[in-house]
């Protein structure tokens, strides 16, 4: 937690060879001074902290000792230049280089360093995150035979995504995911990338087909070629001859075919993600050698088949997984009954689908986060084990056909921040139990039959306190973190970032007549309740004008009476209050509140 700015004084320690102030507070401008007299300086890692201004990386010019620089920059304050002063020649001799998200020579147009043409003993380069410009440097790798991780992240690369240029064969880790690549992925990419174990080309223009010779990628661990314009089926390959694919994301292409109707050797992935596609056909084969193989060996944890086409039943076998915490299989036309089994689901999305019968009452729900059910055909009550949902963050069972009273029980689930139970056929009074979910930040009761009057105690629902939606880290193939491991044995080894890969959440609600999707961290601050369409009567509560937080409010088609409250006007954060069509017979100006 050290903060101010870097002594000047740090210039005298010319016998210094590590120079780590990483993670720390410290600002204002690194003046190049500090660093021009640490000559025996090996390794310097400035990252993760508040520095402003300009730095010129000319600055390390003469520490000839040089062997790694890390700097990953966490605002957007400091400007890191390479191209100043012109022709500036580096004594050094770099094995890994981290510049990420540093604003890399913003001032010069955001071209590629050019000192890194006199580089050519890297062992691991990372650019990402800094908008560079220019064709893909297809010479970086060209000139470094020993490159082994290379990220070039989110920036704004063009041209084709060539690796004819590769005339090493040290490449573990490659990451060029979020640019403008365009053009087919190559052919021959067995070739130039042997001893591959991680690659990202997602979020570009690759399109075409996935050729059959990434099956030969024996070593891949990871691949992502999500967010393209590729097509065609995938390759058989990618599932019978990958030995130790842990992590396969094919989501928001244009695929098609039968992807999961084929017997397939996939009990060594991890997470599989399909999603976003146009797969058709039944979800695996009921023969017993498959499921006895699949939920004795699998090690799957996540599957995300959603937006697809799918058909048929889901197996049985899946709720039995027994490492499946995530599945997602929303919007797809499969149907039947779901079945129960011990996996123990952190994350289950089946909605959009044709499911019918009572909602399962024997799935695993001590760990579920996430329960999502909605827009099916369930019929009956709201089962008694939801009671066990204890640790729920979402339930949203709406768009279904369900009946019944709102269980009373649903207001012991202290954790949830959302509940949706619109559209169903639920009937008498609104709990007044549901007032315990002082957390909640979405509510949606509308489109059933609930009479009675609207809870006063509904006040008590003050929102979250705390965030728990938190944004999707994309899955990042080249993600390693240098660290030295002794002064006097070796300068950096390389391990792998803890990353978060959990699914986001996402949940439909109405604002301004609009039923719109509300996705990820925005969750956090999005806050509603909706009691519209109901058979509501009496007055509205004065209580209500406490609930400060709240951005939507619907109470309208129902048979409310008497005045509007006059405290409705302390609804400071209010973006949407309808009314309508109700029997409220006296209305008062809602003074500083703009509908």
């Amino acid at each position: 937690m050290f903060d101010g700015k870097l002594f000047e004084c740090f210039n005298k320690l010319s016998s210094l060879t590590l120079f780590d102030i990483s993670s720390n507070r410290f600002t204002g401008v690194i003046l190049p001074s500090v660093i021009a007299n640490l000559k025996s300086l090996k390794y310097i890692d400035f990252s993760h902290n508040k520095f402003e201004g300009s730095f010129s990386f000319s600055s390390f010019s003469s520490n000839k000792n040089l062997e790694v620089v890390a700097f990953i920059n966490e605002n957007d304050t400091l400007t890191v230049e390479t191209e100043e002063p012109i022709g500036w020649t580096p004594m050094f001799r770099l094995k890994v280089l981290i510049l990420s998200n540093c604003n890399l020579n913003r001032q010069k147009g955001s071209v590629v360093p050019g000192f890194l043409l006199h580089q050519n003993e890297l062992q691991e380069l990372d650019m990402s995150h800094n908008s560079l410009k220019g064709q893909f440097p297809n010479w970086l790798i060209k000139n470094n035979t020993m490159l082994e991780v290379l990220s070039l992240r989110n920036n704004s690369f063009g041209g084709k995504f060539s690796l004819a240029f590769y005339t090493n064969r040290n490449t573990q880790k490659l990451d060029v995911s979020d640019n403008d690549i365009i053009g087919d992925i190559p052919r021959d990419i067995q070739k130039y990338l042997p001893h591959i174990t991680r690659l990202n080309l997602s979020r570009n223009s690759l399109h075409g087909v996935i050729p059959s010779s990434v099956g030969d990628l024996s070593l891949l661990e990871h691949l992502d070629l999500s967010h393209n314009a590729l097509s065609g089926e995938v390759p058989i390959e990618l599932f019978t001859n990958l030995p130790n694919l842990e992590i396969l994301k094919l989501s928001n292409n244009t695929f098609h075919g039968e992807v999961l109707s084929r017997n397939l050797n996939w009990y060594n992935i991890d997470r599989l993600h399909l999603d976003s596609n146009s797969f058709t056909g039944k979800i695996g084969s009921e023969t017993s050698d498959e499921i006895i193989a699949i939920t004795s060996t699998g090690r799957i944890s996540l599957l995300d088949i959603s937006n697809n086409l799918f058909t048929g039943l889901v197996p049985v076998w899946i709720s039995d997984l027994p490492y499946m915490r995530e599945l997602v299989i929303r919007n797809n036309s499969l149907g039947g009954s779901f079945s129960c089994g011990t996996a123990p689901f952190t994350f289950l999305d089946i909605s959009k689908n044709y499911f019918s019968g009572p909602i399962p009452s024997c799935l695993n729900f001590q760990g579920l986060k996430h329960l999502h059910l909605s827009s099916n055909k369930f019929t009956g009550p709201i089962p008694g084990s939801f009671w066990n949902l204890s640790n729920a963050l979402t339930l949203d069972i709406g768009d279904n056909h369900l009946s019944g009273r709102i269980p009373e029980f649903l207001g012991e689930l202290s954790n949830l921040r959302i509940l949706i139970l619109r559209k169903n056929n639920f009937s008498n009074s609104i709990p007044n139990e549901l007032c315990k979910l002082t957390n909640a930040s979405l509510i949606d009761l509308s489109n059933n039959f609930l009479s009675g009057s609207i809870p006063s105690c509904l006040r008590n629902i003050t929102g979250p306190s705390y965030k728990v939606f938190m944004r999707t880290t994309e899955f990042n193939p080249s993600a390693v973190e240098s660290v030295y491991s002794s002064v006097l044995e070796s300068w950096y080894i390389r391990k792998p970032k803890n990353e978060a890969l959990q699914t986001q959440d996402e949940v439909m609600f109405t604002t301004k007549t609009l039923s719109l999707p509300y996705k990820g961290d925005i969750l956090d601050i999005m806050s509603g309740l909706d009691l519209s369409c109901n058979k509501l009567t009496g007055e509205i509560p004065e209580e209500l004008g406490l609930l400060s937080q709240i951005r939507v409010l619907n109470l309208s088609h129902n048979m409310l009476s008497g005045p509007i409250p006059k405290n409705l006007s302390n609804l400071a954060n209010i973006e949407s209050l309808d009314l309508s069509v109700g029997a409220l017979v006296s209305v008062l100006c809602l003074y500083s509140v703009t509908l």
